[in-house]
């Protein structure tokens, strides 16, 4: 599979772009255990063109992440040419559009899958974008708005010629967020659609090397994007390449080798955000680590409320000790 010039293996996997969790220290892992795309937080078009601080640093990448893409999100046509310019000065591999995102400060204000509902000006935006750059301008959506309103197959085409060279669609509509489950139907008729030539990603539910493999199997999608299973886990697409490339599934992490990637992920996340920050962000990930150990609740919360790295390194030591 290719993206403009970017070559892939078989069975690519991609680490989907998540707010507050896909920043240097996550992508470090994901790229470590095999992820074969990173993709950045995303970043508004208007705090890019207005230089703010947090925003801009969203686009600091580095060469061993590579190949990533920086995700934006606007709803100004003018203003997203202009960001993406900008992100074009960072080098990435891919400028991705974020046509996506179901949250009420993107989307209730017409970003993200709020363009859902104005399909002319989501072509607008994309035109300007790819007019306005030499970087690969790939974009990631949903089904649609809701259950009465899922126009993903005329969407696709349409984006497709605007001049996007991917498109990764989630399995769900804005109204459904993150609830119910992925409806991978209509992401297979999108690759099935003589008139597709661009790659299809599919997103949506793939938490296990099994589900994985059934997506590209059922539904012939060029790669599959893993988001959430990776949060406190992203050694999963260690599991999953491993599975795809053989059809066997690699033991389970033991506590304490969990321990170990756990250790080592608090340290890049304090070398990216100093502290108490670096480990004060982890939390994310340890509320979703140590899945299915008994007995366990009262130490997770021990464990989500410790700021200093000696603490957090001591409280996993313990955790190796009691359930290693």
């Amino acid at each position: 599979m290719k993206i403009a010039n970017l070559e892939f293996g078989a069975y690519p996997v991609f680490a989907a772009p998540m707010e507050d969790v896909t920043e240097p220290s996550f992508r470090y892992m994901c790229k470590k255990h095999g992820a074969d795309m990173l993709y950045t937080e995303f970043a508004s078009s208007d705090a890019l063109v207005r230089n703010v601080n947090k925003t801009t640093r969203k686009l600091n990448i580095f060469d061993y992440e590579r190949p990533i893409a920086v995700q934006i999100f606007g709803r100004d046509p003018q203003s997203m040419a202009d960001a993406a310019r900008i992100v074009e000065e960072s080098n990435p591999d891919v400028i991705d559009i974020n046509f996506g995102c179901p949250v009420k400060k993107v989307a209730g204000k017409g970003s993200g899958a709020g363009l859902l509902r104005d399909l002319p000006l989501m072509k607008k935006i994309t035109e300007s974008i790819v007019n306005a750059v030499k970087t690969p301008v790939t974009a990631k959506t949903r089904l649609g708005w809701d259950d009465t309103d899922k126009p993903i197959e005329y969407v696709a085409e349409m984006l497709q010629d605007c001049g996007i060279q991917a498109l990764t669609i989630h399995g769900r509509t804005r109204a459904q967020m993150y609830t119910g489950e992925a409806d991978w139907t209509l992401i297979g008729n999108v690759k099935r659609n003589p008139r597709m030539h661009i790659p299809i990603i599919g997103n949506g539910d793939v938490d296990s090397p099994r589900k994985a493999k059934q997506m590209f199997d059922q539904y012939g999608v060029d790669a599959v994007m893993i988001g959430r299973a990776s949060i406190g886990t992203p050694w999963i697409f260690r599991d999953v390449k491993h599975y795809l490339a053989t059809g066997e599934l690699l033991p389970c992490f033991t506590v304490k080798e969990q321990v170990a990637e756990l250790k080592e992920f608090t340290l890049k996340s304090i070398e990216v955000k100093g502290l108490p920050g670096g480990v004060i962000h982890m939390r994310r990930q340890f509320a979703k680590t140590f899945r299915g150990l008994e007995n366990f609740k009262e130490t997770r919360v021990r464990l989500l409320n410790l700021e200093t790295q000696e603490d957090v390194f001591d409280m996993l030591d313990f955790i190796a000790e009691k359930w290693g």
